[in-house]
């Protein structure tokens, strides 16, 4: 834990690694009680990392050995009629930083670091879907430049994945999709 981790594509044996750091990082849900259960709600399954490692948008902060976050996304073309359908976006999935990391800035260079990758992809935006109430969900990403997107804003594929969410339990009055966008890397 001394502070010198490194952003970099995640490994194919460090998928089966990144589960622990989300559950350990999700504890932190139990200080709101009325989203408390999401620390033991379960996490995304190694298989789902290791698909994103593959294809080249899963990255960890590694501290020596131990893994201090990582940053889960997946490509999606941008569906609909806006301006942008037919684009690429790259989707952040989840990303999580171990407990011991919070509060250093991690969070915030793993967000850089995707909206560069998205940028060398000649991608248009990196999503995501949060809760809009959460100090460290949509007030924390909003600092790193993403925007709520209106309801008339929202894509197909948003409002399908905020559907799927309310589906599992979450509250769709609290949960809101962001969009930061990105300028292609000439």
């Amino acid at each position: 834990m001394g502070g010198d981790w490194q952003i970099r594509p995640a490994r194919r044996d460090e998928a089966a690694l990144l589960p622990a750091v989300e559950e350990a990082s999700g504890t932190l849900f139990r200080t709101i009680p009325d989203l408390a259960w999401l620390a033991d709600d379960g996490v995304m399954p190694a298989e789902a990392h290791l698909a994103a490692i593959e294809a080249g948008t899963c990255w960890v902060a590694a501290d020596g050995a131990d893994i201090a976050g990582f940053l889960t996304a997946r490509a999606a073309t941008e569906d609909g009629d806006g301006t942008d359908a037919g684009r690429a976006v790259l989707h952040v999935w989840e990303m999580s930083v171990a407990p011991d990391y919070q509060g250093r800035g991690l969070g915030r260079a793993f967000l850089e670091h995707a909206a560069a990758h998205a940028a060398k992809e000649a991608m248009v935006a990196v999503t995501l879907t949060t809760f809009r109430d959460v100090a460290w969900n949509a007030p924390f990403y909003a600092r790193a430049g993403f925007t709520i997107l209106p309801d008339a804003a929202l894509t197909p594929r948003l409002w399908g994945m905020l559907a799927a969410e309310v589906a599992h339990g979450l509250p769709a009055a609290r949960r809101c999709a962001m969009r930061r966008p990105v300028a292609s890397v000439s």
